[in-house]
């Protein structure tokens, strides 16, 4: 039976909010595991991993999630720390700490061979995708994967890691070139090209062979671009304790549908059905501190 591969970053969020301090399980690609894994779907994470506390907290977080850890590489460097620090309303921003960690050790002596046992889909993005070395070897990795799966992207913007606007953009658009599917929120779009309208800027992707780009517009909601189609749907209102996982739990409805449906026939009112499914999720997710998104029986 084969599974969806997610592939990326597993860190420890340490978390501000007025005088509380709190160590909590994060990263783009863990948190959309860890939601596609709550939605059912058979889900593999492929990250080192750490064999100190933090490490221990992050493998048992996707355990009990039911995400499945069969790639991971176990090490004995330390685990990527992110300092959060959230606004009055919510909103994230993040300081970390990547240098010599475990969480970006890619290697291709140990990362998975899609060829004895391909995966269904490949999920990739945020650091992971754009910081190197690691960020190289993966790109080459993938694109041998891509010959058995499709790839779904996310770039996750964090422009606190890599503030070289075009040096960013390079990283990112390699990845549009091998992407089927991509996932990217507004406020990426905004840092990444901010002198380009977000319509024509992924309507040039869909020209280059991107067959479907979602963009979440936080509390504005989705829309699901394709060559010659635009989708829109509303948010689901709720009070937002945080907004952290938000877009992963996005990414991860995304890949479930995906699962049971082709691409190439998310179209008209299935692609409303996906972009509302999405917005639902995506505001439990959000009405709850830290990213803890739904399980499959919430939505």
């Amino acid at each position: 039976m084969s599974s969806v591969w997610v592939v990326g970053e597993v860190l420890i969020d340490i978390i501000t909010n007025g005088t509380q301090c709190s160590a909590v399980v994060g990263g783009g690609p863990a948190n959309t595991a860890i939601a596609l894994s709550r939605l059912g779907v058979r889900t593999q994470f492929i990250d080192g991993i750490s064999k100190d506390k933090y490490g221990k907290l992050a493998k048992k977080e996707l355990e009990d999630s039911g995400v499945r850890l069969d790639y991971i590489n176990y090490s004995d460097k330390p685990t990527c720390l992110a300092k959060v620090t959230l606004t009055k309303s919510g909103v994230a921003s993040y300081n970390f700490i990547i240098e010599n960690t475990a969480t970006f050790d890619f290697t291709l002596d140990w990362l998975p061979n899609p060829k004895s046992n391909p995966p269904s889909l490949l999920y990739i993005g945020t650091l992971a995708a754009v910081i190197e070395p690691g960020s190289s070897t993966l790109f080459n990795w993938a694109r041998n994967v891509a010959k058995f799966a499709p790839i779904v992207f996310d770039p996750n913007v964090r422009p606190s890691v890599i503030n070289n606007r075009q040096k960013y953009v390079n990283q990112v658009e390699r990845w549009i070139e091998v992407s089927a599917v991509i996932k990217v929120s507004d406020e990426d779009l905004r840092w990444l090209y901010p002198e380009r309208e977000i319509d024509e800027l992924v309507n040039s992707w869909l020209s280059q062979g991107t067959e479907l780009v979602v963009v979440t517009f936080g509390s504005k909601g989705l829309v699901g671009y394709r060559s010659g189609e635009r989708v829109r749907v509303q948010a689901v209102k709720v009070k937002v304790a945080d907004t952290i996982g938000a877009g992963d739990t996005v990414g991860a409805i995304l890949l479930e549908t995906l699962t049971k449906e082709s691409v190439h026939v998310l179209t008209g009112k299935k692609l409303e059905s996906l972009l509302k499914r999405a917005a639902k999720a995506a505001a439990i997710t959000v009405s709850r501190l830290g990213a803890n998104p739904p399980f499959q029986n919430e939505i």
